[in-house]
């Protein structure tokens, strides 16, 4: 299932999924106009075919405890492939970095990680972050609030491309 080979259920279905993942699939296959089992064999499909990822609760990390979040700007002293490699698996193994993206230009990666308060942030940063292998420096910037926090895809903007091709 390429991208562009979905159909427009296909997609409603994405998108019905991506705003409330937890409803049943009766209730599914009544917002996006089919029947239940062919719903069901649709999500199924989505799923093998890795457009659906998985689903998970939006969770509230401040309720949690988790007070301070941090944008890491890392930048290595090696972009050889074997280099970026180690160190994207080495982010995968740190749980206060929640998402790690490689970037283009003077910053080598961006890291989003969160900790209960400043001194554990810290804590990390100082003997395990600038520690790594190859990290040659790192700029961070303390989150102080969030105006936008909008998890998934804007299918609105993609069917509205979708229709100016057609």
């Amino acid at each position: 299932m390429a991208g562009q080979k979905l159909d427009p259920i296909d997609r409603q279905i994405l998108a019905e999924l991506q705003a409330e993942g937890r409803m049943t699939n009766v209730e599914l296959a009544s917002r996006v106009g089919i029947s239940a089992p062919p719903c069901l064999r649709r999500v199924r499909g989505l799923e093998e075919a890795g457009f659906i990822r998985g689903y998970h609760a939006s969770i509230n990390a401040r309720e949690l405890g988790f007070e301070v979040q941090v944008f890491a700007m890392v930048r290595l002293n090696s972009q050889a492939e074997a280099d970026l490699a180690a160190f994207e698996a080495q982010c995968k193994a740190w749980p206060l970095v929640r998402e790690c993206h490689m970037l283009n230009g003077e910053i080598d990666f961006i890291l989003k990680c969160v900790a209960p308060d400043l001194s554990s942030f810290q804590s990390f940063l100082t003997e395990q972050l600038l520690k790594a292998p190859h990290v040659a420096n790192v700029k961070t910037s303390l989150v102080i609030r969030c105006a936008k926090d909008e998890p998934g895809l804007p299918f609105d903007v993609l069917e509205a491309r979708l229709a100016r091709n057609a």
